[in-house]
């Protein structure tokens, strides 16, 4: 009898403790019930269910992880956040999720020429994840042509949402300052109207696909020398004339989903920690009403972040979020200003396709996204030289191909603007696939030379490492007299690579190296005793020194970095297939020198800075923007300095007759409307880039003798035919900042406008009056510098 009670009373134990964990098990789910779940209670509800430690984690990311990374180089996160699996292995960062209150996790992937994604995952070796390497920012932007960007944006988002990303890390918008900057591949322009909007219409391409985009890095961001530590002291004009009207403009046209700020200080600030650029300016004046997010790793107090309106601290450290638990207990960090925060951080969410349940496959549309890719790369090419229509070349000619990097075409940059592509359609496969005979001999010997040079490298360990430079194969006079005599046309490549961590150097950079300049004369010699053509391809990043070898070349295309289909688009234009239409967004300069305080780019340590504690931190550093306004073709234009090739400069196989630039009225009052007609006067079908200049009347504020307003480009036009464009143009368009007014004002007098093939080609021009001076806007100051900024003033021979 006692064993059958002690048995019952082993069953009655079991069952009792089956049903507790039952209870329990329900009392957690009518927990999790009652809970407000986002997208179904109101903000308010969310706001008020979550803890201060929920908050917290909302606004600190999850951790980084690349790959090769050393243990102890990057700061540490917590511990469980790693255990969590990636929903998309090789993404740039995530957010927390907050289960209970139904707040998904979020995805942001680095991208300003592809998609960045892990190829292989979780160990399996199965199958192979592939993004589309689209052309470089610069090369896009080299287009003029918003809607073919936009078509590029929408491909690119397509690809964002296969791969179930939410957010990508894109585009840069840093402006072209100096051509050594190290990452101006991922930039479009040294001018900000080209930037603002190609930047607009990228990000309004990528966004139609419901998924969002980090227009970056916000701001004056524009070397990577010390990049963590650097103030960039400079004018409160050139600041917004200059450095954040593109961003301006991108916001007004596309209201991009999320900002990145930028690493720098800005007149002793951290970017990151600017109330004033955040919230001042970029919200109230500019009326952004998306999230703010740190760069990975970027300012230095997590709550000053906060409160100058950076929501959301990438990819999040264990020591950020510990600073602000702290300070939320304390009182440092109000509820209302961390609600505020997460509030922003929940509306991107409520956007999201994670929270939409938007179904991803991990399989976007290559083949197609790839077409898109050759177009663009293609339509963007910039023809810099044609001496006696060297270009096209004639079906079906006998090609030598020189130079690495006709057989080892660089798609795009390193660092974080790298792209795990299935492909890279060289050039010699381009030629060869366009029905060119390419000599064998010469194939041969570079494929070789190249195979045995690269088995040499020892592998990357980060992304972020610079791409081996190797030096160009030797060519013996026998070999190059056999060449010259066997083929049409010699075809010189020259490559230049860069990326993110450090910026370009002028010897063997900007200048070519010394293997390249013998390789060049050596192939121009034997080519052109026999009267044989030679055209160079500039297979590369960012501007390069011309003037001291280009009459050694009959023609030379500017190919930038064009990513995958490179070889393909290259072919396209040398064929004649496609007329090249790109025209300069960044000025090519005779020398280095003749850039505005060259000599003081990228800029200095500053006297007793610390040696930095790791790779990742850098030294205080500081530089001076002395130049003011006067940036590229507005400082070389005003001050008459002749360059390379100026800025908007791009030659056709046609050629363009413009019509009267006609206005709609001789005074601005509200707005004013330009017409002008092209017409292709030439044998071949066309497009034209027509570029809208204005020069001002002399005034209280010194100006460049012009400044690009406005531009357009034409359909493909027949050979006879024509088409009517129109530009519009405001007093905003016009108006100068005023610092001592802090405001934006249009001086009153006679304005002249260009119609121009480039910033120096001028093709038409008209002339209106503003009656009297006309304040657009009143702001306040803003970002002013800690001393006064001297800068350079132009000659007054300029007005």
């Amino acid at each position: 009898m006692s064993n059958l009670y002690h048995a019952y009373g082993r069953l009655s134990g079991k069952f009792s403790m089956v049903v507790l964990l039952a209870l329990l098990g329900n009392q957690a789910a009518s927990a999790q019930a009652l809970a407000p779940q986002l997208g179904k209670a109101p903000l308010k509800e969310i706001l008020a269910a979550l803890t201060t430690e929920e908050k917290v984690k909302l606004v600190v990311g999850m951790g980084f992880y690349p790959a090769g990374f050393p243990e102890g180089i990057l700061p540490p996160s917590d511990p469980a956040d790693r255990k969590v699996p990636e929903k998309v292995p090789g993404a740039a960062g995530r957010t927390h999720a907050i289960a209970r209150l139904g707040i998904p996790s979020l995805t942001l992937s680095d991208g300003p020429a592809g998609v960045r994604i892990a190829p292989i995952r979780g160990g399996d070796s199965t199958r192979t994840y592939y993004a589309t390497a689209f052309p470089v920012a610069t090369l896009l932007a080299s287009s003029w042509d918003t809607e073919l960007v936009y078509k590029v944006g929408v491909a690119f988002g397509s690809e964002v949402r296969a791969f179930g990303i939410d957010v990508l890390l894109a585009p840069g918008m840093n402006i072209h300052r100096n051509p050594l900057g190290g990452r101006n591949f991922e930039y479009y322009s040294e001018d900000p109207v080209v930037t603002g909007n190609i930047a607009a219409a990228f990000v309004n391409g990528v966004e139609s696909n419901g998924v969002g985009t980090s227009i970056k890095h916000f701001a004056v961001n524009n070397q990577e020398f010390n990049r963590m530590k650097m103030n960039s002291q400079v004018s409160e004009r050139a600041l917004r004339e200059i450095y954040l009207k593109g961003f301006q403009i991108a916001v007004r046209k596309a209201q991009p989903w999320t900002v990145m700020s930028s690493y720098n200080l800005v007149n002793g600030t951290y970017t990151s920690q600017s109330h004033e650029l955040l919230t001042a300016l970029l919200r109230q004046e500019w009326g952004f009403k998306g999230l703010v997010m740190t760069d990975w790793y970027g300012g230095q107090n997590p709550v000053a972040q906060l409160k100058a309106g950076n929501d959301l601290l990438m990819p999040g450290t264990t020591a950020q979020t510990q600073a602000l638990l702290a300070a939320a207990k304390s009182g440092q960090l109000t509820p209302a200003q961390l609600d505020a925060n997460v509030t922003r951080v929940l509306e991107l969410v409520l956007k999201s396709p994670t929270f939409l349940g938007n179904s991803y496959t991990s399989r976007p549309a290559l083949p197609a996204d790839a077409a898109v890719a050759r177009q663009a790369a293609a339509e963007s090419m910039v023809l810099l030289r044609n001496e006696a229509l060297a270009l096209p070349l004639a079906a079906g000619q006998k090609l030598a191909l020189f130079g690495n990097t006709s057989y080892n075409l660089i798609a795009g940059g390193t660092g974080s603007g790298d792209v795990n592509r299935a492909y890279t359609i060289s050039i010699e496969q381009g030629l060869s696939k366009a029905g060119f005979s390419v000599s064998s001999p010469i194939s041969q010997a570079y494929t070789q030379y190249l195979r045995a040079e690269k088995a040499k490298i020892p592998p990357k360990k980060t992304f972020f490492e610079p791409v081996p430079v190797i030096a160009e194969m030797g060519l013996d006079a026998a070999t190059l007299q056999q060449q010259a005599q066997a083929v049409d046309v010699a075809i010189v490549t020259l490559g230049r690579s860069a990326g993110e961590g450090g910026d370009r150097k002028v010897t063997d950079d900007f200048t070519l190296r010394a293997d390249e300049k013998a390789m060049l004369q050596q192939v121009a010699t034997a080519f052109h005793t026999l009267g044989k053509k030679v055209v160079v391809v500039l297979n590369v990043g960012g501007v390069v020194e011309t003037a001291s070898w280009r009459n050694q070349a009959d023609a030379i295309l500017l190919a930038w970095q064009p990513g995958q289909e490179g070889g393909h688009a290259v072919a396209d234009v040398l064929s004649g297939q496609t007329n090249p239409s790109g025209k300069l967004a960044t000025t090519f300069p005779m020398a280095y020198t003749d850039i505005p305080y060259s000599q003081d780019f990228p800029g200095k340590v500053k006297a007793g800075a610390a040696a930095p504690a790791n790779s990742l931190g850098g030294q205080e550093s500081e530089n001076t923007y002395s130049e003011g306004i006067y940036v590229g073709y507005r400082y070389f234009n005003t001050f008459q300095k002749q360059p390379a090739y100026a800025f908007g400069h791009g030659l056709s196989y046609t050629t363009f007759a413009y019509g009267p630039l006609k206005l709609s009225a001789s005074a601005l009052n509200d707005k004013l409307t330009a017409t002008l007609t092209v017409t292709n006067t030439g044998k071949t079908a066309g497009r034209e880039v027509v570029q809208l200049y204005v020069s001002a009347p002399k005034g209280k504020l010194a100006k460049p003798v012009s400044e690009l307003k406005a531009f357009a480009k034409t359909s493909l036009l027949a050979p006879g035919k024509a088409q009517t464009l129109s530009f519009t143009l405001t007093a905003a368009d016009l108006a100068s900042y005023d610092t001592a007014a802090s405001a934006w004002v249009t001086d009153a007098g006679t304005y002249t406008v260009q119609a121009a093939a480039s910033s120096v080609d001028v093709k038409q021009r008209a002339t209106f009056q503003v009656g009297k001076p006309v304040v657009v806007a009143k702001s306040r100051h803003l970002l002013a510098p800690q001393a006064p900024v001297t800068e350079m003033a132009p000659p007054t021979a300029s007005k």
